[in-house]
């Protein structure tokens, strides 16, 4: 029993260092969001410190994920998925899948009357496909400054900067699918055959 303990905790920070590098945040960042040190958190990703309750609730709400991702416990039976939102910058994002690595689904949300915010691009590693579902979504991408409209879509790389936000103070919707090692969304699409 003490054994299967001591591999569940051991396994949860990659776990931690996964999610925090899928959400692009910082030691800094999610020291200030949760109230633990740098040095522990730090510790906690690297292994060298073993995992509390103290320290995993903040962790998890901080990560808008269960206690039960963080330590990797088996799986209960239950097909739902459960969405937990994370808030950031004013952006509701909805994870719709559950595994880390490979590609990442989520839903955003930019509310209405969302303050509009002064571009400030970013890169990072990957692909990103968008594809909006209501409201009009402006997306800086290197030099182009593009709106898309429901049932528009782009996709690019990550490493060229970007950054996207509300057109004006309707509310925005859109789906994303993210490949943190540069997956491609590939849509393939058959004309239906009529019928004679």
């Amino acid at each position: 029993m003490d054994q299967d303990i001591d591999q569940a905790l051991s396994a949860v920070a990659p776990r931690l260092r996964a999610l925090r590098k899928q959400r692009d945040t910082t030691l800094a960042d999610l020291s200030e969001a949760t109230g633990i040190s740098v040095s522990t958190l730090s510790r906690l990703e690297s292994g060298s410190r073993r995992p509390n309750l103290d320290l995993l609730l903040p962790l998890a709400k901080a990560y808008g994920v269960t206690l039960d991702e963080l330590v990797g416990a088996p799986p209960t039976g239950d097909p739902r998925i459960h969405l937990r939102p994370v808030t950031y910058h004013g952006m509701t994002m909805v994870p719709l899948t559950r595994r880390a690595g490979g590609i990442q689904a989520y839903k955003l949300v930019i509310p209405a009357g969302s303050r509009r915010r002064e571009p400030d691009p970013k890169t990072h590693e990957g692909y990103e496909w968008l594809y909006v579902l209501n409201g009009r979504l402006r997306i800086v991408l290197g030099e182009q400054d593009l709106v898309l409209a429901p049932g528009e879509a782009a996709e690019f790389d990550t490493r060229v900067p970007h950054w996207f936000g509300a057109f004006d103070a309707e509310p925005v919707e859109f789906l994303s699918l993210f490949g943190s090692q540069g997956e491609r969304a590939h849509l393939r699409a058959r004309p239906r055959a009529n019928a004679a």
